[in-house]
């Protein structure tokens, strides 16, 4: 008799790690070799008070920004699109050919679209608001 089941339950730390190898091991059966995220990113300072950052994560040719703010009072002023050039250079430099990152409707996209960003994915209503969930992707100009 199959004892098999399916339980309700948060997973392990163990068990999330086999997951993990089990990716790696899958994705290894076609040639794909495991590869190593690396976080970059740059912060703003206003003497020694920080008041924003970009960062995010490498991933073969992409690279993802999870973060990128500044406090309210620095908005505005060129800081968002000066951090974002300087991360997209550096990550160009890695040899990395793609960034990508979302928003939400109520914050980034016209700040994004300015940036030479362009839309790959919307998913309506993603906040109780009503408020959409915009997904942004870019090609980066590769340093040799």
């Amino acid at each position: 008799m199959n004892k098999t089941m399916i339980t309700e339950r948060d997973v392990t730390k163990e068990e999330l790690e086999r997951v993990r190898v089990g990716f790696v091991e899958h994705q290894a059966e076609y040639g794909i070799p495991e590869t190593w995220q690396q976080r970059h990113g740059f912060v703003v300072m206003d003497s020694d008070k920080f008041v924003g950052c970009v960062s995010g994560l490498t991933d073969n040719n992409w690279f993802y920004i999870s973060d990128l703010w500044l406090e309210k009072a620095y908005r505005r002023q060129g800081f968002g699109a000066a951090l974002l050039r300087k991360l997209e250079a550096k990550v160009a430099s890695l040899g990395i050919r793609h960034i990508y990152t979302w928003t939400a409707a109520y914050e980034a996209p016209d700040f994004y679209k300015k940036q030479e960003y362009k839309v790959f994915c919307e998913l309506e209503n993603w906040f109780v608001t009503g408020h959409s969930r915009i997904g942004f992707r870019k090609n980066l100009i590769v340093s040799k």
